[in-house]
């Protein structure tokens, strides 16, 4: 893009985002075996949350019954989401409405 100002002209780039790649959600679900503390330690460690936002997360899970903890790519959430079923938590990727 070209500006001109004062007779001068100065060229802009700009960068255009065309599609978002972010358009999935990872969800952790409630279930009766798992404790808060393990659901806790497992955000932290895994999806990278503060201990307060994994704390809210595990009751929002708890009350709500699931519970988008992290949006992103898919490819992003895929390994997240594998780390999290192999500790025993149910989790899944669902793809949000655009």
């Amino acid at each position: 893009m070209t500006i001109t100002y004062n007779h001068t002209k100065y060229k802009e780039e700009v960068d255009v985002l065309t599609e978002l790649d972010e358009y999935h959600s990872l969800v952790v679900w409630n279930d009766e075996v798992n404790s808060f503390d393990w659901v806790i330690e497992t955000l932290v460690e895994i999806c990278g949350h503060s201990t307060e936002q994994a704390e809210q997360c595990a009751i929002i899970i708890d009350s709500k019954g699931k519970y988008a903890v992290k949006d992103g790519s898919f490819e992003l959430l895929k390994p997240m989401c594998d780390a999290i079923t192999e500790r025993g938590i149910g989790a899944t990727i669902e793809e949000m409405a655009r």
